[in-house]
């Protein structure tokens, strides 16, 4: 396979295959990788780091010598980790974490960072660092975010599998929009990352952004801490039994979904309906939005700040105006205007709705939503620059279902289940009570199999634009 696009269109575990035959050797493989990052990335400004040191001999393992990129949000050792942020435009990564300890046990080889918005707080890829990562199936459009630049990187088939991370929708978001697999594993699921120490923190899953099922679940496998608990290990096979799923479309902030994505919900409605499964729609859990979203920002101001307070105390000059973006100080400044007692009622007002969410869905195995309530915004709609009041807005009419399945702690997934002809792809969203992750996996196994989307390409990818010679 010397071409650009038939390598391309294999998913992690038929690379990982072809290593282990012999018919590919990891040094080829990586090659192979940075050849179409050379190819499309300057145009879709996916891959914000590229590791141009060759790595020693694939490790052996499931996923032996199949590239990937890690999320610019974590740590790589000996790559700049900038979080999407000027003020650590300079910094390298000097210790590998847990998680990535497994990852390279696995056999992955890193081939780089992936973009993401500054410090994963906004649901577009567009930075005053890195500049914008553009959707490969609109370039005019967002990849949304924070997780957008592996979204994007897999989507045009440069690496087949890409660590994202999730702390309200992060993952699941821009998979939706990209037309790709999109897991967020149950809160404690996997070994630390290194993202915990904050509210923020702890409510955020790392994972991949994936082509298929058993790509994301051998990544979870490889991942998950299997000292509490009962390990999912590597789930296989489709779901063999019905399911009784809870559904509403009303988003958190009681808008409907666009047109667009009412139909493609209503035709993931018939399709679980045609593979026996019990859909049922509920009232959706009541809580007040607003003071949810208000929390949800209020956690997240409080991560930042506590960056800004540790770089404050590790350097002479304290943080300056112009190292973050005007987003981020806006809600750096709202959480210290709330005072002492800000976090505790922000955890409070936490509790409540996850309550609320259990009372609603007591009795169900699944909770069916649409993924976003709109089709993905055009670049510039979710600017960093935009006053946070504004922003919050924008976000929470498109932003409606997943950061929820963040706060109850439960696994949740995207599943790209509808490509209109005139537009973007739409995810469905499915979630599940906490531990259930298994479950999820064994749905998504039989969705994959009942409407394919491995073959689905956008115009800006490597197997749309570089076909191989079968495929003229």
């Amino acid at each position: 396979m010397t071409d650009l696009a038939s390598l391309a269109r294999l998913d992690g575990v038929a690379q990982a295959e072809l290593c282990a035959r012999g018919e590919l050797s990891p040094a080829e493989s990586l090659d192979a990788c940075m050849a179409r990052i050379d190819a499309l990335n300057p145009l879709l400004r996916a891959v914000v780091t590229v590791a141009h040191e060759q790595p020693g001999p694939a490790r052996p393992g499931p996923f032996s010598g199949v590239p990937f990129l890690v999320k610019d949000s974590t740590p790589w050792p000996g790559l700049r980790w900038s979080m999407g942020s000027r003020l650590f435009a300079a910094n390298t990564a000097q210790q590998q974490t847990p998680y990535g300890r497994r990852l390279a046990e696995s056999g992955l080889v890193c081939a780089g960072k992936s973009a993401t918005a500054e410090f994963g707080l906004l649901f577009s890829t567009e930075t005053l660092l890195e500049g914008v990562t553009h959707n490969p199936w609109d370039l005019s459009r967002s990849a949304t975010g924070s997780s957008g630049g592996s979204a994007v990187a897999v989507a045009a088939g440069l690496v087949p599998l890409a660590h994202a991370n999730d702390g309200g929708g992060s993952l699941r978001v821009p998979a939706s929009a990209c037309g790709l697999f999109g897991f967020k594993p149950s809160r404690g699921r996997t070994v630390p990352a290194g993202l915990g120490g904050s509210d923020f923190g702890d409510m955020t899953s790392d994972h991949c952004i994936s082509r298929s099922v058993r790509d994301s679940a051998l990544f979870l496998s490889i991942t998950e801490d299997r000292s509490s608990g009962t390990p999912v290990g590597f789930v296989r096979e489709p779901l063999s039994r019905p399911l009784r799923i809870a559904t509403w479309t009303r988003t958190a902030m009681g808008t409907e979904p666009e047109p667009p994505v009412r139909r493609a919900y209503d035709e993931a409605v018939a399709l679980l309906t045609g593979l026996g499964h019990h859909v049922e729609p509920i009232v959706p859990p009541g809580f007040d939005s607003p003071e949810l979203g208000e929390a949800f920002l209020l956690v997240a101001g409080a991560a930042v700040a506590g960056i800004v307070e540790s770089m404050d105390q590790r350097r002479d000059l304290p943080v300056q105006r112009d190292e973050l973006e005007p987003y981020s100080w806006a809600l750096v400044d709202a959480f210290l205007a709330r005072g002492a007692d800000a976090l505790p009622r922000a955890r409070a007002t936490f509790a409540r709705a996850v309550h609320a969410y259990h009372e609603a869905t007591r009795g169900y195995d699944v909770v069916l939503t649409p993924t976003l309530a709109t089709a993905p915004w055009p670049l510039g709609h979710l600017s960093p620059v935009l006053g946070r009041e504004e922003l919050a807005r924008r976000t929470a009419r498109a932003i409606g279902y997943t950061p929820l399945h963040n706060i109850a702690g439960g696994p949740a997934m995207s599943v790209p289940l509808h490509f209109p002809e005139d537009g973007l792809p739409i995810g469905t969203h499915f979630a599940a009570a906490p531990g259930a992750d298994a479950l999820l996996l064994g749905l998504a196994y039989q969705l994959e199999q009942a409407r394919p989307w491995k073959d689905r390409w956008p115009p800006y990818s490597i197997p749309t634009l570089f076909q191989s010679s079968s495929g003229r």
